[in-house]
């Protein structure tokens, strides 16, 4: 077994460590690191994000695949002796 160099690396912590001369290793934070883990908040930010890819934005639905019900009044079972009294009136 030969003899083992080590360099010694100083953080901007101000603290150091020893690791052997032949380790290669990148040290730091990645450039734009988490990017994509922030919220796209505006129609604007994801027009721009999608603008350079493929046809995948908007997703814009077609008729009679509307989500929730339209123009309801209430929704759910009517309960309780005078709901149903005027339900029935109605």
């Amino acid at each position: 077994m030969g003899y083992i160099c080590c360099e010694m690396i100083k953080f901007p912590s101000a603290s150091k460590k020893i690791v052997p001369s032949g380790c290669r290793a990148m040290i730091g934070q990645v450039a734009g690191g988490g990017k994509t883990e922030k919220p796209i908040l505006k129609a604007e930010n994801a027009y721009h994000k999608y603008r350079v890819k493929r046809n995948s934005w908007p997703k814009v639905r077609a008729p009679g695949q509307k989500v929730g019900l339209i123009a309801a009044r209430r929704t759910g079972r009517i309960r309780g002796q005078a709901a149903v009294s005027a339900a029935k009136a109605d």
